[in-house]
C-alpha cells in the first residue's frame, strides 16, 4: 500500500514503538519480467530460481560475485524476478545479460510497464490509491489479514473496519472502452443518463485486446460488472462498461505456493 514514511514514523513514535527505516541511497533493483524469466536467468543465479515459490525472496550470488536479494513477485501479470543488489552492480549485470542474451533480454521503459501492468488489473501507487483511499474502496481488502482485523489497533481502523460491515461509498472498478479516445487518469465518469458517478485514474490502449481500458472510482451502486458508463473526452461522449480485473489473465507463477500466511 502506498507510505507516507514521515506518518509511520510518527504512528510507530506515538505507539512507543522504537522502529527505524533505512531507506538505502546505494542500492539499485533491476526487474525481470516474462514467461522465459526462469529459465533464461538461471544460468546466471547460484540458487534454484525454478523452486523460488511465488511472493517469496532468496538471497543468491549472481554471476559468481554479486550479491542480490532475488524476490519472485512480479509487476505485469507475468513470471518475474527483481534483484536488488548494490548500484554500481546493476548496470554491469545488466549489460552483461543484455550481450549475453539479448536476443531475449529487452529493455522496456515506463510506459511499457504501465500498460502491463494496468492490462493485469494492478494499481500503480500515488496514482490508484493514496493515503486518502482505504483498501476496501480500492478493491484491496484481501490485504488486511484475518489477526489484523481482529485486534484492530492499525492506522485507519475504525473507518477500514467499518467500511468492511457496511458498502463504502465509492469502489475502484475497471473499464472497457472499444471506440474513440482512451479515458486518462482524471477523466470525469458519468451513467448512462450523464449523471457524474465518478472518476479515472488509469487507462490506456491494450495491446492484447485491442481495446481501451483504465480503472477508477465510482460510486458503489454503479460498480457491478457490466453497468454502461460514459466518458467525456474531448467535448466527445464515449461509451464505456465497467469491466471485471484483470483484464488480461495473470500468468504467475503456480508451483510452489507459499503456505497462506495469518497476518
Amino acid at each position: 500500500m502506498f507510505c507516507d514514511q514521515n506518518k509511520v514514523n510518527e504512528w510507530n513514535k506515538a505507539k512507543g514503538d522504537n522502529i527505524t527505516f533505512d531507506a538505502p541511497s546505494n542500492k539499485a533493483l533491476l526487474a525481470f519480467q516474462g514467461p522465459k524469466c526462469a529459465e533464461t536467468l538461471q544460468i546466471y543465479v547460484e540458487g534454484s530460481l525454478f523452486n523460488l515459490p511465488f511472493m517469496h525472496s532468496m538471497e543468491a550470488y549472481v554471476i559468481v560475485n554479486i550479491h542480490a536479494r532475488i524476490n519472485r513477485c512480479g509487476y505485469t501479470g507475468e513470471d518475474g524476478y527483481e534483484m536488488s543488489m548494490n548500484a554500481h552492480e546493476s548496470k554491469m549485470l545488466l549489460d552483461y545479460i543484455l550481450n549475453a542474451d539479448g536476443d531475449i533480454v529487452k529493455c522496456a521503459g515506463l510506459g511499457a510497464r504501465d500498460t502491463l501492468r494496468l492490462e493485469a488489473g494492478l494499481c500503480l501507487s500515488g496514482t490508484d490509491f493514496n493515503e486518502s483511499i482505504t483498501p476496501v474502496e480500492a478493491s484491496l481488502a484481501w490485504t488486511i489479514g484475518k489477526r489484523r482485523r481482529k485486534e484492530a489497533g492499525f492506522p485507519g481502523a475504525d473507518v477500514i473496519l467499518r467500511q468492511l460491515q457496511e458498502k463504502p461509498k465509492k469502489k475502484r472498478v475497471g473499464f472497457i472502452s472499444s471506440g474513440g479516445a482512451c479515458p486518462r487518469s482524471g477523466e470525469k465518469i458519468f451513467d448512462a443518463d450523464g449523471k457524474e458517478i465518478g472518476v479515472i485514474t488509469s487507462g490506456c490502449p491494450s495491446p492484447c485486446l485491442k481495446k481501451n481500458i483504465g480503472m477508477g472510482y465510482v460510486a458503489s451502486d454503479y460498480a457491478k460488472i457490466g453497468t454502461p458508463v460514459e466518458f467525456r473526452i474531448h467535448n466527445k461522449k464515449v461509451n464505456g462498461t465497467v469491466s471485471k480485473m484483470p483484464f488480461v489473465p495473470h500468468k504467475y507463477a503456480q508451483s510452489d505456493k507459499p503456505e497462506k500466511q495469518n497476518i
